[in-house]
């Protein structure tokens, strides 16, 4: 069976790299993009992926500008999760009007991101 495929978003080289890290017992193969322009790249080259995880601020083009752009694309199936140190409810209820299906606040708990990813592309977690 062929793995999930999962975008992730964010500048930060460092939460790209925990976000990896948390991932890591799902067996998902992690696309890695630097921005919002590479963002909408990589999901324009992978529109198999499900699940797309982005940060808010991030140079060239913010996580709201991507999702925006993203949702309006021939890729907007694929659903978002912002994950990002953003707390103002005025971003989040941006977010959730340009089709964010979560929002997860830095530092997270890596158990708290893999329970959203496994709800929002049906995996079902193994018991062990």
């Amino acid at each position: 069976m062929a793995k999930k495929k999962i975008i992730v978003v964010d500048d930060s080289r460092t939460a790209r790299e925990q976000i990896i890290a948390a991932l890591a017992g799902g067996d998902y193969q992690i696309v890695e993009a630097i921005d919002g322009n590479d963002g909408l790249v990589k999901i324009k080259d992978n529109t198999d992926a499900s699940l797309v995880i982005c940060d808010v601020n991030m140079p060239n083009k913010t996580g709201l500008e991507m999702l925006t752009e993203h949702r309006a694309s021939p890729a907007g199936h694929i659903p978002t999760v912002m994950l990002t140190a953003e707390v103002q409810p005025e971003l989040l209820q941006q977010a959730k009007r340009a089709g964010a299906k979560g929002w997860i606040v830095k530092p997270f708990k890596p158990e708290l991101l893999m329970a959203t990813v496994r709800k929002l592309i049906g995996d079902v977690a193994v018991s062990t």
